[in-house]
């Protein structure tokens, strides 16, 4: 090659790779916090960094090309490479860095290593990787270790060190496993009897994982320096005449980091006194899982100048393959090739997300200064060339911890359960002592009562038998004084003394005196037997109060269980959500089995299926346990992940045709309609949409959601919506609501034909074809009213053409899409069965599209309506007369 076809070499791959050199979408995303509610994560575009690395001349070659200049010239401020044919001419070319001779390891590691490590760390997939000619350096710039001389510590120990100083041990891990492949075969350098690992792929996504190989959780970089130690003890190596230590596998370091996403957390809450415990919000933690892979490639070399023989030949035959099945791969990615050839080798299978995958890599060549070594040295920078042309589409993997949600609610719960029974139990005890002492209270004052009442009345008996013996004593008394004055008979008028008399009144006021004191005495013991008689029913009260507040209590338990069992099917839904996401996540991109409706009916039967076997679905448990009415206030709660929750049950309620009767009469359309038009969240519209667009299946549904204002609800949110999984979802709701006839001019008044037309304005296919759909259906209509002789345009003219949708039809009227294209053809022929559309259609080029359904439609219903309507149709075969058309 002459120098100026360098120079233009050089100045090509400048223009062409500049762009992409700067860029590093990686630290756009640093300390994001990334989806909460299951979104996918856009990749962008990342291309493999190259570096070159010049190895020093060594004692051999310092004494056999002592007259020779190095047949390199590095110019690392260009960040330019030449190499020379001769003595006046060189080709140039360009390298995202060039590392003389006199680099440091540290240097290497941060132009070459660091950004990929900082990318691990945000929850990407890196690659670092060496290649070049045996010899050159590839392993002392990934796996030194550094023990003798710390500077030299090469690209594993470093990330290892920055991986272990940005990670937190308390909520982040990291493990690693260190393999090599030899032999076409992988064998685990920490356990050497592990010596035939498969590689397993996942027939969705394609990714690579090795789960027979060892996980070790690395907590310092000690423990890692002795996991080196150990591998590089059990790698293959063998004496050639270009190394004397030359490896014989290709190493492969994987260094597993998986990172909590500060400030996303489940946040439980509860509230004490007579409320029950409410779980407020229930977010699950994310979780950021970055895979390091570091790849020590055997080096390439050249039989005649190895010297290699008997099995050290075949080692390298071995090599040689493998690294040319990696080259093959590398070409067919740089050119955009249809065909990647990655499962041509074990090692490409590997390498399948670091060449065209999803990670971020970056790839060192190293190389000698030898002139005798020229063509090897050419091989290894047009291989690092060819690299730089390969872009990555670069993506965060994140993903919800569901598990350690379930863990950690695991562990509240059984603290609610063991605080409701200590509760519980204090609340018995104590119940247990109030009655006790008010037993022992009552007996003592009945014993009082008792006492005191026997003791008064004792008395008083007493003191009355006393009085009245005293008046006995006195009568008689008196009645002998008075016999003995009627024996006198002088004549003499008996007399009483005076002093009798005083006396006789003293007795008979001291008597009363003593009567009235005996019912004071009286009267004061009614009082204090009537005041225990109320002390006594004021207790008999307070027993009965307790004995209510034990049943209140009684009732409160009942309850918090039943709050216990909800939140128990509140964790199974969680756990199916977990699933869905996490197949959402590994996919990488929308749902493709998701066709409008019938993928909600799809999973209505799945569910079905599952009560079937014994078992109820999670929803549906849901359903029976909180009661509908409960799961539609929750569509007004406050809190925005409650509302997400709750629509979402709705939706999946709505998709069961039984349960949608039930939802309409208890109010739950017009609150999905409500949502529609009070929210500003894209999920909540997204879901409320699907659940629409289910309770739209039915006729009756169909005309109170156009009663309600449905359509145009429907029409601002497809206006506002970028989301394509939105769009589908009101898609498929306006396609459903144009299968009714009755409502077609209304349709199309309020908007909603309108509406639907402009959602081809997103690109994807799931969109196309339920806007496809509708068309259909209302294509469909629009037949039907003609050949009744309803007719709803004055001019007679189908609704679609008037609105412009006939280009569009047409043009998607082959498209790739099944789904798209089935609808179209299917509306085409219902549109041609009116014959005053004939000649618009003719004008709009629907005519050729006609001739082709009728006889290359792979459905025999369609093929067949086509044919029929091109025969009877006059002006379709007038056209095809006047164009020759052979019909």
């Amino acid at each position: 090659m002459a120098t100026s076809q360098g120079a233009n070499s050089y100045r090509n791959a400048r223009t062409s790779l500049k762009p992409h050199v700067k860029s590093k979408p990686t630290q756009q995303r640093r300390n994001s916090t990334g989806s909460v509610n299951g979104k996918e994560h856009a990749a962008v575009p990342g291309r493999v960094r190259v570096a070159v690395r010049l190895r020093p001349r060594n004692a051999e070659e310092s004494v056999a090309d002592a007259d020779f200049a190095d047949c390199v010239e590095l110019q690392p401020e260009l960040k330019r490479l030449k190499l020379r044919k001769n003595n006046w001419d060189a080709d140039t070319y360009e390298f995202d860095e060039v590392l003389t001779e006199f680099s440091s390891q540290k240097r290497v590691y941060e132009v070459v290593a660091r950004p990929v490590v900082e990318s691990v760390l945000d929850g990407y997939n890196g690659t670092i990787m060496a290649y070049g000619q045996t010899g050159t350096g590839k392993t002392y710039t990934l796996g030194r270790l550094g023990e003798e001389d710390n500077a030299a510590r090469g690209i594993m120990v470093r990330a290892m060190e920055d991986i272990l100083a940005d990670v937190s041990l308390e909520t982040d891990s990291v493990s690693v496993s260190y393999l090599q492949l030899y032999m076409e075969t992988i064998q685990d350098l920490l356990d050497p009897a592990n010596d035939n690992i498969t590689i397993v792929e996942d027939p969705k996504t394609g990714d690579v994982s090795l789960p027979g190989a060892s996980l070790v959780d690395i907590r310092d970089k000690q423990s890692f320096v002795e996991l080196l130690r150990l591998g590089e003890a059990h790698r293959f190596a063998a004496n050639t005449k270009l190394n004397t230590e030359s490896s014989r596998s290709h190493a492969i370091l994987m260094v597993h980091v998986k990172r909590s996403v500060k400030g996303i957390d489940a946040a439980l809450s509860s509230e004490n006194g007579n409320h029950p415990h409410m779980v407020k919000s229930i977010k699950p933690p994310l979780v950021r899982k970055g895979k390091l892979v570091v790849v020590d490639l055997a080096g390439s070399e050249r039989i005649d100048k190895s010297g290699s023989e008997g099995h050290t030949l075949e080692e390298a035959k071995s090599i040689n393959l493998s690294l040319s099945a990696l080259g093959k791969c590398i070409n067919a990615l740089a050119e955009n090739s249809a065909h990647v050839p990655f499962r041509d080798s074990k090692l490409t299978r590997l390498l399948r997300d670091s060449f065209g995958g999803t990670a971020r890599t970056s790839l060192v060549i190293t190389i000698g200064p030898s002139p005798r070594h020229r063509g090897e040295t050419a091989s290894t920078i047009m291989f690092g060339q060819r690299a730089m042309k390969v872009e990555n589409m670069v993506k965060l993997k994140e993903e919800f911890d569901y598990k350690s949600l379930s863990r950690r609610l695991d562990i509240e719960l059984d603290k609610l359960i063991v605080e409701h029974e200590r509760q519980q139990k204090a609340f018995e005890d104590e119940i247990e002592r109030l009655s006790t002492e008010a037993q022992h209270r009552i007996s003592e004052a009945e014993r009082n009562y008792v006492d005191s009442l026997e003791k008064e009345r004792s008395k008083y008996q007493k003191d009355y038998m006393e009085s009245i013996k005293k008046l006995e004593e006195q009568f008689v008394m008196n009645q002998q004084k008075n016999e003995e004055s009627h024996m006198k008979l002088s004549g003499e008028i008996p007399r009483v003394s005076a002093e009798e008399l005083a006396d006789l009144k003293k007795m008979l006021r001291k008597e009363t005196h003593l009567r009235k004191a005996a019912e004071g005495e009286v009267n004061n013991l009614k009082i204090q037997v009537a005041e225990l008689k109320k002390s006594e029913a004021s207790r008999k009260s307070e027993i009965l109060k307790l004995h209510t507040m034990l049943e209140d209590k009684e009732r409160q338990k009942e309850k918090l269980e039943g709050e216990i069992a909800i939140l128990q099917s509140q964790l199974l839904q969680l756990s199916l959500e977990a699933d869905e996401t996490r197949q959402q996540l590994d996919r990488g991109g929308f749902e493709k089995e998701m066709g409008g409706l019938n993928s909600l009916t799809s999973q209505v039967k799945h569910q079905q299926q599952a009560s079937g076997n014994g078992e109820k679905p999670s929803i549906a448990k849901l359903f029976e346990q909180v009661g509908l009415q409960k799961i539609l206030s929750l569509l007004e709660a406050e809190d925005a992940d409650v509302r997400i929750h709750a629509v979402k049950v709705v939706a999946n309620l709505a998709a069961e045709e039984t349960n949608q009767g039930k939802i309409v009469e208890a109010g739950g359309l017009t609150s999905l309609l409500n949502l529609l038009k009070s929210s500003q969240d894209e999920t909540i519209h997204r879901v409320a949409a699907g659940a629409i667009a289910n309770l739209a299946m039915n006729e009756t549904n169909q005309e109170l959601i156009m009663a309600q204002g449905g359509i145009s609800l429907l029409s601002l949110t497809a206006a506002n919506a970028e989301d394509p999984q939105t769009l589908r979802m009101v898609a498929g709701a306006i396609a459903n609501l144009c299968g009714n006839d009755k409502l077609q001019t209304k349709l199309r008044s309020e908007g909603g034909m309108k509406a639907l037309l402009g959602m081809v304005r997103c690109r994807h296919p799931d969109v196309h074809a339920q806007v496809a759909r509708g068309i259909a259906n209302f294509a469909k209509c629009e037949s039907r009213a003609s050949s009744q002789g309803n007719l709803w345009t004055k001019s007679g003219r189908s609704f679609l053409i008037e609105d412009g949708a006939l280009p569009w039809i047409v043009q998607n009227a082959n498209n790739e899409a099944a789904s798209v294209r089935r609808h179209i053809e299917l509306a085409l022929c219902h549109l041609a069965q009116h014959e005053i559309n004939a000649r618009d259609m003719i004008s709009g080029g629907a005519l050729w599209e006609l001739v082709r359904i009728s006889r290359d439609c792979s459905r025999e219903d369609i093929k067949t309506l086509a044919h029929r309507t091109l025969v009877s149709s006059p002006t379709f075969q007038a056209e095809m007369r006047r164009l020759r058309v052979n019909y």
